[in-house]
């Protein structure tokens, strides 16, 4: 057995990249746990080696990791993972194209006298109150979505709603103003492993320069109330999708400032069906072996005919769930696969034949009968 396959065990603790220092109790609970599901990848022994081994060395010092990879190919697991291997708290930020600098940055609220406050609806009134009453440690934008029961985009749209409406009709009656950091801030700070979600989406140029010079080893973040340098410990982790044709390709700059990279790619035959074991406890090898030859096989032919969707390993684990549950293979694999990658006829025509010509259909119409005898 090797060091990847022996699992948690081997890696627990083994590359905490700074096993002295204090945590508090809401950093430690930050820490991802593994689940018992989880397999040490060959990536992930890889980035914890070479981030371990540089770590001391300040000029070759590896804090910047790009996972670049189809959709369900493993990115976020991986990155929630790394927070885990060097136990540091993990939190993420997911990019979209309309960012500014208040979403890199963080927002400044006045605080308002309890009269005004009261004269607002009651969702504004329970955000500012969950704002005012926090200790800065949080984000704002975390507050909104716990307050309000958000997603994080709708987070940060309200919060810029709030921030308009209370600075346009309520300015007179601040006594102060309050800064409110956002996830980036905290992260960098207090030296967490960020999760930049789909930074090739950003447009802004403002917004890519922040966060190039942030990225720097010896980076900075100026704030309205103060400048604040890259804790020690910080460690970005970007996660970008690969497409197929018409992608957007990564910042140059953004890209330079990144010291290693992984390309996620689906995993192997075998490593598909020992995470499929370990995740959906069906366990029968000959149905997992067939339905793994499948979405190889589409995932070949997508690439291969530049068919934008993907068959990954998420569509792989609920496809198994459906025929362990008694649903038929094949009839499963459209809802399950085939029009998660596309509902395009000639795509999915294309598809078909590439099953056809491996002979996949009449291994699925066996894996029924194999099944249905389990039951």
């Amino acid at each position: 057995m090797n060091k990847a396959e022996g699992g948690n065990a081997y890696i627990q603790k083994e590359y905490y990249l700074s096993p002295k220092r204090p945590l508090t109790d809401v950093e430690k609970e930050l820490i991802w746990k593994k689940p018992i599901s989880h397999k040490v990848s060959e990536e992930e022994l890889r980035i914890c080696k070479e981030v371990k081994r540089n770590w001391a060395r300040e000029e070759m010092k590896i804090a910047n990791i790009l996972l670049e990879g189809d959709a369900g190919s493993g990115k976020t697991q991986l990155a929630k993972a790394l927070s885990a291997d060097f136990g540091l708290p993990y939190t993420k930020v997911t990019c979209f194209s309309d960012m500014d600098k208040s979403d890199i940055i963080g927002a400044i609220l006045p605080v308002i006298s309890d009269e005004h406050l009261h004269r607002m609806d009651a969702r504004d009134q329970k955000v500012l109150k969950a704002l005012y009453e926090s200790d800065g440690f949080q984000s704002a934008q975390t507050i909104l979505m716990e307050a309000l029961q958000m997603t994080e985009n709708q987070a940060t749209s309200h919060l810029k709603d709030l921030m308009k409406k209370v600075s346009s009709d309520l300015k007179e009656d601040a006594v102060e103003y309050r800064f409110y950091p956002s996830e980036i801030v905290s992260a960098y700070e207090h030296g967490y492993l960020l999760e930049i979600q789909e930074p090739t989406v950003i447009r802004d140029a403002a917004v890519l320069m922040a966060l190039n010079s942030a990225l720097e080893l010896d980076g900075s973040i100026n704030l309205p109330t103060k400048v604040i340098h890259r804790h020690p410990d910080f460690i970005a982790v970007l996660t970008t999708n690969r497409d197929y044709h018409g992608s957007k390709p990564l910042n140059e700059a953004l890209r330079d400032r990144v010291q290693h990279v992984e390309k996620m790619d689906l995993p192997s035959k075998e490593v598909m069906i020992e995470r499929a074991i370990a995740k959906t406890l069906f366990s029968k090898q000959e149905v997992l072996s067939v339905l793994a030859d499948c979405i190889i096989i589409l995932d070949q032919t997508a690439r291969a005919n530049a068919i934008k969707g993907v068959a990954g390993m998420r569509s792989y684990l609920y496809w198994i769930d459906a025929v362990a549950a008694g649903i038929p293979a094949k009839n499963a694999m459209y809802h399950k696969v085939i029009y998660k990658m596309t509902t395009d006829e000639e795509e999915i025509r294309l598809l078909e034949e590439a099953l056809c010509g491996h002979g996949m259909l009449e291994q699925l119409e066996e894996v029924e009968t194999v099944v249905k005898k389990q039951q």
